[in-house]
């Protein structure tokens, strides 16, 4: 500002005063440009797909986004699409990971997760098996995370001579678990088969031992919040209350997350997140399990708060 002062003082000694008056509308011309006032910017965010899904499934949940969050950097993961969401889970687990660590790697800030549906479990084991992830918010968006159980269309396609009272066979057998929905099939009627059989949902659940569950437990643990959405009329997850770590005993009475064992013994760290207050339950009525991700009202009530 003082080189201004001196510079319109030498314009005034060398030129009359009716040109200093005249040129006084253009100083703004010569004065260095303000700073743009600084906008935080928001986090990045990661989309995972469910079964049979793709990233054309998002377009709706991606013009939400860019409304309300305009700048956010979004990416759908274009991964086992189709029926390549078939693929064991674990395999999955891979090939997201390495899609992932690039993105977390440029966002020292942190990231958000929107997993819907199969790919809910996805990244549930993603946060598990990743030391270094930096998610500060884990939404869930309609996911069985303890589980399904239940006659579905896409179980009639893959497994048309099969009901729910039986598929056990077939997915408590190695052979079986090659197909991702078998990886988190959970019939409260052989619990015992579970157990020894499920390669996938046992192991991120933390009910069956093995040598990496501490390590993974402190993993999951660096998650800032998670975020359950589901609700009664999904019509796909069974139990619907899966979707926030509800299930059926024997008997097929829907326990609460409370009441589960994974809960009780904080086998992965349920117990914990609940204890510092970073479990988010956002059940809604009225939506369909495909209309989810579309659904203006669900995002502005349960995952726009979210995206900071």
């Amino acid at each position: 500002m003082k080189s201004c002062r001196s510079m319109l003082g030498l314009w005034g000694q060398r030129l009359p005063a009716a040109w200093v008056l005249l040129l006084l509308p253009f100083l703004p011309l010569l004065l260095p440009a303000a700073p743009a006032p600084h906008r935080a910017s928001y986090k990045p965010v990661i989309v995972v797909h469910g079964l049979f899904d793709s990233s054309y499934s998002f377009r709706h949940l991606l013009e939400y986004i860019n409304e309300t969050h305009p700048g956010t950097v979004v990416t759908v993961l274009d991964l086992f699409d189709g029926r390549e969401s078939l693929r064991p889970l674990w395999e999955q687990v891979q090939g997201f990971r390495e899609a992932v660590v690039p993105i977390m790697a440029k966002a020292p800030q942190g990231v958000h997760l929107i997993c819907y549906s199969q790919g809910g479990l996805v990244c549930r084991a993603l946060l598990s098996v990743m030391d270094d992830h930096n998610v500060d918010s884990f939404i869930s968006l309609s996911s069985p995370q303890m589980g399904q159980y239940g006659d579905t269309d896409y179980l009639k396609w893959l497994f048309p001579t099969s009901m729910r009272s039986n598929l056990y066979r077939i997915c408590y057998s190695p052979w079986g678990q090659e197909f991702s929905i078998c990886n988190y099939w959970h019939d409260p009627h052989h619990d015992d088969l579970y157990l020894n059989a499920s390669s996938f949902l046992a192991l991120i659940n933390g009910e069956r031992d093995h040598p990496n569950a501490t390590e993974w437990r402190k993993n999951f643990l660096r998650v800032g919040h998670l975020v359950l959405i589901g609700g009664p009329d999904d019509g796909v997850i069974t139990p619907w209350q899966s979707s926030f770590f509800g299930f059926y005993d024997a008997n097929e009475t829907v326990l609460e997350m409370e009441e589960q064992l994974v809960y009780l013994r904080d086998s992965f760290g349920l117990k914990t997140l609940l204890a510092r207050g970073a479990i988010v339950r956002c059940p809604m009525a009225g939506i369909s399990h495909t209309a989810w991700h579309s659904n203006r009202t669900l995002y502005e009530t349960c995952i726009e708060p979210w995206l900071s």
